[in-house]
């Protein structure tokens, strides 16, 4: 029951199946496995896809949560926005193979699709 208090987990009741709970609210409930094993690697693969903008910002709150009590996260998306506004370091990959890595004060929109396109200049010379 804490961490559907803590993750503002939207269910009648903790026995409903988290196949009939919304996409967003079937996220927390993965999370809340998660945070009941006391991991130290949290890895996020497309953490937002198809859920609402407030479930999203929840998810955002949580990740950033993760990383200040020590934990390291790990995202993987394809949502360019998403992983501009997210990420400390950023690393860009295509068919394959990483492209490019960028800091988070140097990435940006162009930046990062030059890379995706393997388009990036230097650092592809130097992989």
């Amino acid at each position: 029951n804490r961490y559907v208090e803590e993750l503002q987990i939207a269910t009648p009741t903790v026995e409903k199946l988290a196949g009939f709970l919304s996409g967003g609210t079937q996220q927390k409930v993965v999370i809340a496995k998660w945070l009941m094993a006391d991991l130290k690697l949290f890895i996020f693969d497309e953490p937002t896809r198809g859920i609402d903008v407030g479930a999203k910002s929840e998810i955002y709150r949580l990740m950033d949560e993760l990383v200040h009590q020590g934990a390291a996260v790990l995202m993987i998306s394809s949502d360019l926005p998403e992983v501009l506004g997210m990420s400390d370091r950023i690393y860009v990959m295509s068919q394959g193979k990483i492209t490019g890595e960028l800091g988070y004060q140097e990435a940006d929109q162009n930046l990062v699709l030059r890379y995706a396109y393997n388009q990036g200049g230097q650092a592809d010379e130097e992989r």
